[in-house]
Order: C-alpha cells, then sequence, then structure tokens
C-alpha cells in the first residue's frame, strides 16, 4: 500500500452503485460501490475544506479537513471514553449483582441507584466498543452536506 506522507491523510471516496433492501421478515440490505482513493493535504492549524472529484459520475464532493493536532486529541478523547466506560460496565454490573441478590422486607424497594446501575450496563456494553472503534479510525475528514446528486457517495478513511 502507499506510505503516508507527513502533513496529509489518506481518504476513500465511495461510490455508492446501488443500496437495495429485500425481505419482509428478515431484512436483507445488499450495498455496492466502487472506491477512489485521494491524498488530501491537513492544514497547519485549524480546519479548512477542499475539494474531491467522483471519476465515476464527476460530482464535486465537498470535505472538512482539520489539523493533526485536533485530530489526535479528538481520537485520544474517544478512546479515553472507550477505556472509562469498561470499569463502568464492571463496578454497575457489580452493585446490580449485590443489590438484586438481596431479599428485602415485605414493602420496601430497591434503592434508586439500581435502576440506573441496570441502564448504564446496556449504555456502556454498546458505547465502549463503538466509542473504541471509532477512536482507532477517526481521520478527521468529514463530507460536508451534499444535495442530492452527492449523497450517493461517503468519505472513508483508509487504514495504511
Amino acid at each position: 500500500m502507499n506510505r503516508p506522507i507527513a502533513g496529509t491523510v489518506q481518504v476513500a471516496v465511495r461510490h455508492i452503485l446501488s443500496d437495495r433492501t429485500t425481505g419482509f421478515l428478515t431484512r436483507t440490505r445488499r450495498i455496492t460501490w466502487r472506491d477512489h482513493f485521494f491524498r488530501v493535504r491537513r492544514p497547519q492549524s485549524g480546519k479548512h475544506t477542499v475539494e474531491l472529484a467522483c471519476p465515476q459520475c464527476d460530482a464535486s464532493l465537498l470535505a472538512e479537513v482539520r489539523d493533526e493536532a485536533r485530530t489526535r486529541r479528538t481520537a485520544t478523547v474517544l478512546l479515553v471514553l472507550a477505556a472509562v466506560c469498561v470499569p463502568l460496565f464492571f463496578a454497575a454490573f457489580g452493585y446490580v449483582i449485590h443489590e438484586g441478590s438481596k431479599t428485602l422486607p415485605e414493602g420496601q424497594s430497591l434503592p434508586t441507584l439500581f435502576p440506573v446501575s441496570v441502564v448504564s450496563i446496556f449504555v456502556t456494553f454498546v458505547a465502549a466498543p463503538v466509542l473504541f472503534s471509532r477512536g482507532r479510525r477517526y481521520n478527521s475528514v468529514s463530507m460536508l452536506d451534499a444535495p442530492k446528486p452527492r449523497r450517493i457517495h461517503q468519505i472513508v478513511p483508509v487504514r495504511g
């Protein structure tokens, strides 16, 4: 694969060829696309807008690129949040097992923290892997809002 060049990021403009959903009870979605790779220069500071042209349909796509420091900071924050979710999950899980296994006298209910812990178990169970994968793949290049002909495109990061 191509070697990374300092001050740039490689992205793929994904032209979606078809997006079909089939089935009634069990729905299956099938998406086909064609990727075209671009190398985008990062600004020294802040963000700037670049124009990418899709070779498949000649559509002009606007993408926003942020500087390297901001990219690293955002990716680190996402990974730290994922790491915080893991002990929070186990603490809430332990609390739910501890409080849920008690036999309560008649008329007494579980503490208010119990339902909060149950909800936090489900939230952190989903949030930790999502935040981790987003933090690993984050490259700070995003497509700006697109009118109708540009909606059949995506800008995705390319891992080196």
